[in-house]
């Protein structure tokens, strides 16, 4: 694993934006699409992250499996409201979607395996990019990087977006049409949403798009209502589960849950929480792919990570080192917090990168690169594409 400089393409603005990433560049005037730089890694150790990632995705299960069995939700700050519905799909296995690990490492010489930093499970954005982005990018830069580090035909972990077509494709036949695609409006959110409708399109759904604002409720009809009145019955929510139940409808969402195809399934609550960490650590004491996590405090461990089981963004995240801190985030979210392990260093030319893995329902299909100059990544991180040979 390598972090090599690269010059940009000359017009790389308009190329991203003609791709549909017109969120490329920071208010501070920055690139968020960062094409100075790739990460280069070999095959062996592409394989490494994939099966990391497999490996990790049986083992989420697993804990998952055990915090319904051992009815340990409220560990979680889960509302008990919300339990027979977390149950019920976790039985009945309504469609899923996608998700993403996020992993650190510094490569094969690091002597280290991959570590999981968290799991992404419900509402992961990041995806064009990963998906569309820099494949493009690869494709345009492949003969330069031949030539220039004599490489044999550069390739990339990247088969998410023909996954994601084959996804849509197998989960069809439960969904009644048309499919609603729905989220906040933000540019990072309608990139988004935008981006899985089209994938969605690609595999012959027919889909509507919206905001999370202009679902309606009807009583009369105990259903939910798109603008026109029409009842909606298949819903894709780039929203997350906790704030969904939070909000005014949020009862009904557990009550008509058997009736209501939402994707992502309320399961997903379970692992996209924080709480999944320290459980992995009690199912799985010592497992290399894991760092050590606690629900009561730091135990033993004098440089650690605080950070609240719901948060996102690099929000409320405090960074301990040597039973000192050594940075904090500001944020909104509050509450129950768990405490994990510093992960082994990765840093490349002063740089933190995080290495996102893209999961296909159950299997990793691509990975995308958010790296800051920060040990803490936020949404001020960017984005830098990869290859492998």
């Amino acid at each position: 694993m390598q972090r090599i400089n690269l010059t940009p393409r000359t017009n790389w603005q308009q190329i991203v934006e003609q791709q549909g990433l017109t969120f490329h560049t920071l208010d501070n005037g920055l690139p968020y699409w960062d094409e100075s730089a790739a990460y280069l890694f070999s095959a062996a150790e592409i394989d490494t992250l994939e099966a990391a990632a497999n490996q990790l995705q049986t083992m989420c299960l697993a804990a998952a499996q055990h915090i319904i069995d051992n009815q340990r939700y409220a560990e979680l700050d889960i509302p008990a409201q919300a339990i027979p519905a977390i149950e019920w799909a976790w039985n009945n296995e309504p469609p899923a979607l996608y998700g993403r690990f996020d992993l650190a490492w510094a490569g094969a010489a690091s002597g280290h395996a991959p570590k999981l930093l968290e799991y992404n499970a419900d509402t992961p954005t990041s995806l064009l990019e990963a998906a569309v982005i820099q494949w493009s990018w690869l494709q345009d830069v492949s003969p330069a990087l031949k030539a220039a580090s004599h490489l044999v035909d550069p390739d990339q972990f990247n088969s998410i977006h023909e996954r994601l077509i084959a996804k849509w494709k197998d989960i069809d036949p439960y969904l009644t049409k048309p499919v609603y695609f729905a989220a906040l409006d933000n540019p990072e959110d309608q990139l988004t949403i935008a981006y899985l409708r089209d994938t969605a399109q690609q595999a012959g759904l027919e889909t509507i798009p919206m905001f999370m604002h202009e679902i309606g409720w009807n009583d009369q009809q105990h259903a939910f209502l798109d603008p026109n009145e029409d009842p909606m019955f298949s819903i894709f929510k780039l929203y997350p589960w906790e704030a969904m139940l939070q909000e005014e409808f949020g009862v009904h969402a557990i009550d008509t849950y058997q009736s209501t195809r939402w994707i992502e399934p309320i399961w997903k609550m379970l692992l996209s929480n924080k709480g999944i960490l320290p459980i992995l650590w009690q199912l799985y004491p010592n497992h290399e792919l894991l760092l050590e996590a606690h629900f009561d405090g730091p135990h033993a461990m004098r440089s650690y990570v605080r950070k609240p089981l719901m948060s996102r963004e690099g929000a409320n995240i405090t960074l301990v080192r040597d039973n000192a801190t050594i940075t904090s985030t500001p944020g909104p979210y509050n509450g129950p917090q768990i405490y994990q392990a510093l992960a082994p260093e990765a840093t490349f030319d002063q740089r933190h990168p995080v290495l996102g893995l893209w999961m296909i329902d159950q299997d990793c299909a691509g990975m995308g690169i958010r790296e800051s100059n920060t040990p803490i990544t936020d949404n001020r991180s960017s984005f830098i594409p990869h290859f492998f040979q």
